[in-house]
């Protein structure tokens, strides 16, 4: 059993492989642009942070539509009336952040301010619940910049609103943009 599993495994991951490096030129580009993307939100992070709350805003609109389609003739399911509540308050949201973007980024802001935060509590409990184990202190220092981040974006709030989503956008586009057009590069080479 533990061969068929691992032989299967070896035949996936040749398959990705292979499709990787078919495509590798397509993937390089997507990597590139990502990284050009997330380069234009770190130097226009209010533009992209404002894009991005206007983005969840039209995808809650249109899935709260979708889900709420997806309802019609369905009042015997059960939870309905629950579900259709969630329709609702997803079109609500999404009109809201499409109306005031400006709020809509205080609130988004906020809410990554509490989860850094408890992230952060999380992390420092964590490492102390483990401390004997080897490297622990990393986990403990990672909770404690995470805490310290928390503060630092809910010291300085009306102005974090503006920047802080289009800066973690940045990032992230950044980060992953590479990692393709890394993978891609790396396999055109083999």
């Amino acid at each position: 059993m533990t061969m068929s599993l691992e032989s299967a495994a070896q035949a996936m991951r040749e398959a990705m492989r292979q499709t990787v490096k078919r495509y590798s030129l397509w993937y390089l580009v997507q990597g590139v642009m990502m990284v050009l993307g997330g380069v234009l939100a770190l130097v226009y992070p209010f533009v992209s942070s404002a894009a991005v709350v206007l983005f969840l805003g039209w995808v809650l609109i249109i899935s709260g539509v979708v889900q709420g389609i997806s309802l019609i003739g369905a009042q015997n399911v059960p939870h309905f009336w629950l579900q259709l509540v969630s329709v609702v308050l997803s079109v609500i949201v999404g009109v809201l952040f499409l109306r005031h973007p400006g709020e809509g980024l205080l609130a988004l802001t906020l809410l990554l301010i509490v989860f850094f935060m408890v992230e952060g509590i999380s992390k420092v409990i964590f490492a102390l619940t483990i401390r004997p184990f080897p490297n622990w202190g990393w986990v403990l220092a990672s909770g404690v910049i995470g805490i310290l981040l928390a503060f630092y974006l809910w010291a300085s709030l009306p102005i974090t609103a503006i920047w802080l989503l289009g800066v973690l956008l940045g990032i992230q586009l950044i980060s992953e943009g590479a990692a393709i057009g890394y993978l891609a590069w790396q396999v055109r080479q083999t």
